[in-house]
């Protein structure tokens, strides 16, 4: 946190505006649709995995949510601990949750609430790395010094081409995350923005169409479209080359793709219950692509962009320290978006079939403070209420995996300061859905150095996620 002009503290949070932009684009420095194919030439072919139909979608909540104004409430916590909410039953017997997820309390049969996951890291992209990689960090480089969990599914999944990218998000990097020693190749394919606005396109797959019709023109093509430098050959055979080519215009003009990002396609009634409103319809294209082939998505719900509010209460995502926004405020124009598009998106996984292949996990990079600070505003000038970072307890929500659900596993103490039963680590859930992919958390790569590093160097799967 710095100082403004006027002497108070802002927390930016974990968004910046100059590397973290929502826009589509393919990837970042460049990187070029054949050049994302690079390492599928150069590597081994990996043995056929019969896990490989299963697919994982991540909701980030990027800036860290309350777990305290979600998923574990605490209404019998002095006043200055449980807020201003208040806990509802659900449809799962004994698994409460916020009173402004009403949507989220008809399906909670449908998912498990894990509330006693806990890490020692309280900085944003420190605290992502821990979460998403299962390591400790000193760097905040948002490259990362080791590869969080979206860029190694796709590196073990390299050998798939189902006719859609394999590894798809809404932004290219968890803040402080990325692929590290895994190398450009393992970063997804980016759809920023709000897919579900009118005349949206997907870069690098819009002209497909325009496409088909000039195949003899490949490489061409791929110059004008992909920006490829047919120069750079790390194979050194014009054969590999080629093959990286056919891959590529593959994917561009792929049918499969095409229909797969297209909204359209689906109902009015369908788009409307998962909000048309940016992550309804993030959450709706994340069904649609796992449900075409693709392992591993990654779906942003940052910014609600709710017209006609008060900007100067709201915050760019979920850090909501009351130097920064109106708890109370801000979370009555968000959770309501929330609430839609996650119970819809859960509710879509069961009723087409999709809950033994899929497994849907809604995080942050930690939780806050169990205790509210009221000071002013650095924006508003007013006094509000906001909370603070807290790794030391968060809650997790989980879904399909072809687990049981209707659980809440672990507890935190009465106020929801620390883990108390069944204490969980985030590598404990990273080897829970390294498991349900049939990923070997102990496969090593090799690091920057040469040294061989495991996936997770500790964690089991969650028992009762199993």
């Amino acid at each position: 946190m710095s100082p403004d002009q006027t002497g108070s503290i802002f927390c930016p949070g974990p968004m910046s505006r100059r590397s973290f932009l929502e826009s589509g684009y393919l990837a970042l420095g460049g990187l070029g649709l054949s050049e994302l194919l690079q390492s599928r030439a150069l590597a081994a072919a990996n043995t056929q995995n019969k896990n490989d139909d299963t697919a994982v979608i991540f909701i980030w909540l990027l800036g860290g949510p309350s777990h305290m104004e979600t998923y574990d409430m605490k209404p019998d916590a002095p006043s200055d601990y449980r807020g201003q909410l208040s806990p509802i039953a659900t449809n799962a017997p004994g698994l409460d949750i916020c009173e402004l997820l009403p949507k989220h309390a008809k399906v909670a049969d449908r998912f498990s609430i894990i509330r006693s996951i806990s890490h020692e890291d309280s900085q944003h992209a420190r605290g992502s790395v821990r979460f998403l990689s299962g390591r400790k960090t000193q760097s905040v480089n948002p490259i990362s010094e080791f590869p969080t969990v979206g860029p190694v599914v796709a590196k073990m999944r390299e050998h798939r081409n189902v006719g859609v990218p394999n590894y798809v998000a809404s932004s290219a990097r968890a803040y402080g995350g990325g692929s590290a020693y895994l190398g450009e190749s393992a970063m997804p394919f980016v759809v920023g923005g709000n897919p579900g606005a009118p005349g949206y396109k997907v870069p690098n797959l819009a002209l497909s169409n325009g496409l088909k019709n000039r195949l003899d023109d490949r490489m061409s093509l791929l110059n004008a479209f992909d920006n490829l430098r047919s120069d750079i050959d790390l194979k050194g055979s014009m054969e590999s080359l080629d093959d990286i080519n056919q891959q590529a215009l593959g994917l561009l003009t792929s049918e499969k793709a095409r229909e797969a990002f297209d909204l359209t396609r689906e109902s009015d009634a369908t788009r409307d219950r998962y909000g048309r409103h940016k992550w309804g319809q993030r959450a709706l294209l994340a069904r649609r692509l796992v449900e075409a082939g693709s392992s591993f998505v990654t779906m942003y719900m940052n910014n609600p962009d709710v017209p006609g509010t008060q900007k100067n209460r709201i915050h760019g995502n979920w850090d909501i320290h009351a130097i920064n926004g109106d708890l109370y405020y801000d979370l009555g124009v968000r959770m309501p978006h929330f609430d839609s598009a996650v119970a819809a998106l859960i509710e879509d996984i069961y009723e087409r079939g999709l809950d033994k292949k899929v497994m849907l996990v809604v995080s942050g990079e930690f939780g806050r403070t169990p205790r509210i600070t009221v000071q002013p505003g650095t924006r508003s000038k007013v006094m509000q209420p906001g909370r603070d970072h807290w790794p030391g307890a968060m809650s997790v929500l989980v879904s399909g995996g072809g687990a049981p659900m209707g659980q809440v596993i672990g507890s935190t103490t009465a106020k929801g300061e620390y883990a108390k039963d069944n204490k969980l680590d985030p590598n404990d859930l990273l080897a829970t859905v390294y498991r349900f992919l049939g990923i070997d958390q102990h496969h090593e790569f090799l690091d920057r150095s040469g040294r061989p590093m495991p996936i997770l160097p500790h964690g089991s799967p969650i028992a009762e996620l199993i």
